[in-house]
């Protein structure tokens, strides 16, 4: 499996849930991409909580990559910053187009596909098991600032320096 965390800093690890990932997979066809052509699936973002992130934790961001993809540098399906410390979940569908469920100052990435919401997994067929790392990062700054319309690997290089802890919940996908 890559290691999508390889080469950043060692941080402490805080506790992330979701009530729509069990045991290691998704609940649900439609936290798929139908987008991407996955019968059933609906690009409807899982629902995510965390706990135990630092005290001094002043905004959180929360991403969902998979590093096997078969591009050479991986697949962001979704990215959000600037959210609130005060916040710690994030409602399911929050990665909708129109940002509706988002917390107040909260925004929402283009991913890889450059559309501005969640994309939900969608390996390619046969190409084997997909790890995905749905991680909520805890910065010691209020706003990462950058443009609205930056990558999610911009918006990871503009965070170096600012985490200080993570927490990841991984799940797998196979499209046979």
């Amino acid at each position: 499996m890559n290691n999508p965390f390889l080469g950043l800093q060692d941080v402490p690890s805080f506790d992330v849930a979701s009530k729509d990932i069990v045991d290691g997979g998704l609940s649900d066809v439609k936290f798929m991409s139908g987008d991407f052509g996955i019968e059933g699936g609906q690009d409807i973002s899982p629902e995510v909580s965390w706990s135990g992130a630092p005290s001094d934790t002043k905004s959180f961001v929360v991403t969902l990559y998979d590093p096997d993809a078969p591009t050479g540098s991986g697949f962001w399906h979704w990215a959000v910053s600037n959210i609130p410390a005060s916040v710690n979940e994030l409602p399911q569908d929050a990665g909708n187009k129109d940002n509706s469920k988002l917390p107040s100052g909260a925004i929402q990435l283009p991913n890889d596909a450059r559309a501005k919401k969640y994309i939900g997994a969608a390996p390619p067929k046969g190409h084997g098991v997909h790890h995905y790392f749905l991680t909520v990062w805890a910065l010691d700054v209020e706003t990462v600032d950058i443009p609205e319309d930056s990558t999610p690997a911009f918006l990871g290089f503009n965070m170096f320096g600012h985490v200080l802890a993570r927490g990841v919940l991984n799940f797998e996908v196979e499209v046979k």
